[in-house]
């Protein structure tokens, strides 16, 4: 499945570029499904339908978004269903632990006053995105597009199962199978019961379901687009996006440039701002153009409503007396005295998004080398890609086989390289957006040459 994760800054339009990006690859042919975990209702009055509801029946047979609607063919939306997925999760964990619940002498919750907490949306939403990619044949879908919470809630997501995985394996290590063949008897010298054997079912289950998403996340078929809308406040937190998702080796597949103000109108405010968006346009260009492409959406004049070119005409109330006339994309924007307007849909941003191109489903290659640097400066040079990174925000420890990089808000526990592990860390240095670590062979581990 070709899936397309749309992220960005915050307010630059994210849940608009998903859907226009679902709505232009169902007008290729491709069975579309539109994610969104959004629960505030925009992407229903975008998209012109009704609340996004979760489906009913017994918990084990439902699927951790609400009942998908048909919006055009090829094309449906669904929206993550938070609540009632934790609920499920809940109720689960609760009975295959209630052995040691009932040795606690605990009272287990009920399903109808179970709340979400903090940080579930990023759990659940990791789930569909699994769950997706599972479907029955014949039921499935062959693009997703998830729209997905601003650039640095986005990075902190797409690394939670590496980081989950990570705890799991320190706190409940391979070493517990053998514990398991010992439990009787460490239960008699301890004088109580050792931990249920569900519980270690449950960890491994984490553990099947964490490595499935990270190979979702870590396949050529998974991409990011970054929307934007170019201004002066924008770009500081777009390169700390970038950096951020190199950190964790998200492939950006295109720059979206959202909300661009016609050039050359008469209007000097308008002129103004849309000098402003120029420069900072210019920049982006600089930034991240020929590698990443960079895609220009239009200012339509107001929101986009529903899924077509062009809707029925709405008045222009909120236009001004004295308002100028101008065209936007097309989309006439009259003037004062409250004349009518058309205003555009999403289709009218379909065609500049574009769908998402083929690609294969398979493990991406990995983004760090390792150059041999032996024979002419005794070291080995790891090369890290991080674009965007700055050296005030960036940081590394190195911590026995693995290397923790942080990069402005976001770090990464990476582990070395075999032959890395052999050396001690004897520089780094940032160039050209790429982060070199320099190791030198450690005398006592380094084999000897004859």
């Amino acid at each position: 499945m070709r899936t397309v994760l749309v992220t960005g800054t915050g307010g630059a339009g994210r849940t608009t570029v998903a859907a226009a990006t679902a709505l232009a690859a169902a007008r290729e042919g491709q069975r579309t499904l539109l994610l969104t975990a959004d629960r505030d209702g925009t992407p229903e009055a975008l998209l012109g339908i009704g609340p996004l509801r979760g489906a009913p029946g017994r918990s084990a047979d439902r699927l951790p978004w609400s009942v998908p609607v048909a919006l055009t063919p090829g094309l449906w939306a669904a929206r993550v269903v938070t609540e009632e997925w934790f609920r499920d999760e809940l109720t689960v964990l609760q009975d295959r632990g209630r052995g040691m619940l009932d040795m606690l002498g605990s009272t287990p919750l009920d399903g109808e006053e179970l709340t979400a907490l903090p940080g579930v949306e990023s759990v659940a939403l990791l789930r569909a995105l699994r769950a997706a990619q599972t479907a029955p044949p014949g039921t499935g879908w062959d693009v997703l597009v998830v729209d997905l919470p601003p650039a640095p809630e986005t990075v902190a997501l797409l690394a939670l199962p590496e980081q989950l995985r990570r705890y799991l394996r320190r706190l409940l290590p391979a070493e517990r199978q053998a514990a398991r063949a010992l439990r009787p008897m460490l239960a008699q010298l301890a004088g109580m019961p050792m931990p249920a054997q569900k519980l270690y079912e449950l960890a491994e289950r984490w553990e099947h379901e964490l490595a499935a998403i990270q190979g979702v996340l870590e396949s050529e078929a998974t991409t990011v687009r970054v929307v934007v809308e170019p201004g002066p406040l924008a770009d500081r937190a777009l390169r700390t996006a970038r950096a951020g998702l190199a950190l964790h080796g998200c492939r950006v597949e295109s720059v979206v440039a959202n909300r661009l103000l016609p050039t050359g109108t008469p209007d000097p405010w308008l002129g103004a701002l849309s000098g402003q968006q120029q420069a900072a346009l210019k920049d982006l260009y600089e930034q991240w153009a020929p590698a990443v492409p960079v895609r220009e959406l239009p200012h339509l004049g107001r929101d986009p409503q529903g899924l077509g070119d062009a809707t029925d005409t709405a008045d222009t109330a909120d236009n001004g007396p004295g308002d100028a006339p101008g065209v936007i994309s097309g989309v006439v924007v009259s003037g004062g005295g409250g004349a009518p307007r058309p205003t555009a849909g999403l289709g009218a941003l379909a065609g500049p998004v574009g769908p998402p191109d083929p690609r294969p489903d398979r493990p991406a290659a990995d983004p760090w080398t390792v150059e041999d640097r032996l024979a002419d400066e005794g070291v080995l040079l790891w090369r890290l890609p991080l674009p965007g990174a700055s050296r005030d925000g960036l940081g590394l420890v190195r911590r026995g086989d693995e290397l923790i990089v942080t990069v402005g808000p976001f770090h990464r526990v990476l582990p070395l390289p075999s032959a890395l592990r052999r050396c001690t860390v004897s520089g780094a240095g940032l160039r050209d957006g790429h982060l070199q670590v320099r190791f030198t062979p450690d005398p006592d581990l380094w084999p000897r040459r004859p």
